[in-house]
């Protein structure tokens, strides 16, 4: 039985045509690091910077150098959340956050940083009025995420960026399940650093992610990790000119290649082209299972713009033991639990048990949806 892949929020797979090839000829071909030797060194070097401009051409931001490769987006947030605040420092968040964003919050309460959590509907959807009440002298960013790991539920940006410039705040979004499939303009959104993953939707390898950050808040936040850098050498301290300042050590030059080759591919293809296939599957997916019985949809109404996962809760019956079946008696794989989201699922009214999460990519298609529908009545069926 063929393999269905339903996890794509997780990472998506297959990845990308070209990936593999990109990654399998830097180290068959080139195998050197950037700014180290003489040999291969500037092929590799121009790959990472023409990756640079494809992040920028795909955010709309014209500063390459202000892009800035990490290993994931939790490392990212993690540069970005550290590095700014300080005790006495508050910020605003949603009660829909990702543990990347939470935890370092969490841990950062402790030396004297606050945050306020503006509750999301049991949808997951944000009213942004309350926003304002919530400001106070030392709020200093919004970090938000732009649509839900959990509900898929998407945040407005734009009037969020406004609203971080009229009251001097720096705004900074999770892109973790949007960047690749839905537009995202950091300048018409007013987002000061947009924090990526290069393995979701950007159709990339894992091990590779990154921010594009504004110079005013790059200005504010120390390097994360310090070493080398094969520039100014001479010196012991680290440079403080963009991207060297937060890229110490050996880059992962495989995912590097690899990103450059999926951002080639999304260029060409055209992200709405992969957003248009996605939310045709997802109605599709929707429609054939929300008048089930013992089936309840979690999130935005069925008509809603959404990123493109559905979450099922299961009333009455257990979860786990429904996407256990479905991975070994129909090899589909999805998610099941709280996917590192735990306030979220207490907003949805899913905690503690979670949801299962089906999620689509371009390369999935509607007969693939049609098995899982009838594996899900099926299994309902045996449940009784």
């Amino acid at each position: 039985m063929d393999r269905i892949y339903l996890d794509n929020a997780a990472t998506s797979f297959p990845k990308a045509p070209g990936v593999i090839e990109a990654m399998t000829n830097y180290m068959a071909n080139i195998g050197t690091s950037v700014h180290r030797n003489l040999s291969k060194s500037y092929q590799a070097e121009a790959v990472v910077y023409n990756t640079r401009e494809l992040i920028c051409m795909l955010f709309h931001y014209d500063k390459p150098e202000n892009v800035i490769f990490t290993k994931n987006i939790t490392e990212s947030l993690n540069l970005i959340i550290k590095g700014l605040l300080k005790p006495g420092d508050h910020v605003i968040v949603t009660s829909m956050e990702h543990n990347a964003v939470m935890r370092p919050l969490i841990s950062l309460s402790a030396t004297g940083v606050a945050f306020s959590r503006i509750i999301c509907n049991n949808k997951g959807e944000l009213d942004i009025t309350p926003l304002n009440e919530h400001i106070n002298p030392n709020t200093k960013a919004i970090i938000m995420t732009h649509a839900s790991n959990v509900s898929g539920s998407l945040f407005p940006l734009a009037p969020i960026g406004e609203l971080c410039k009229a009251h001097d705040l720096f705004f900074i979004v999770d892109s973790a399940q949007t960047a690749g499939c839905l537009e995202i303009n950091m300048e018409e959104m007013k987002i000061d650093a947009l924090a990526f993953t290069g393995h979701k939707s950007l159709l990339g390898p894992q091990g590779i992610g990154g921010i594009v950050i504004k110079d005013h808040l790059a200005e504010k936040i120390p390097p994360f990790i310090e070493g080398g850098t094969g520039s100014f050498s001479e010196f012991e301290e680290q440079p403080m000119y963009l991207p060297d300042k937060y890229e110490a050590g050996t880059p992962n030059l495989p995912g590097i290649f690899g990103l450059n080759a999926s951002l080639h591919f999304l260029q060409k293809t055209g992200i709405k082209t992969h957003f248009d296939h996605e939310t045709f599957l997802s109605t599709y997916f929707i429609s054939e299972i929300m008048n089930m019985k013992q089936v309840k949809l979690v999130g935005p109404d069925p008509l809603q713009k959404r990123a493109h996962l559905v979450s099922v809760d299961f009333p009455g019956l257990d979860n786990a033991e429904i996407a256990n079946k479905l991975l070994h008696n129909y090899n589909i794989i999805t998610r099941v639990g709280l996917h590192c989201a735990p306030n979220a699922h207490r907003t949805l009214g899913t905690f503690p048990q979670g949801t299962v999460r089906f999620s689509f990519s371009s390369f999935n298609t509607q007969y693939e949806l049609k098995i899982a529908v009838d594996a899900i009545n099926t299994i309902l069926k045996e449940l009784g």
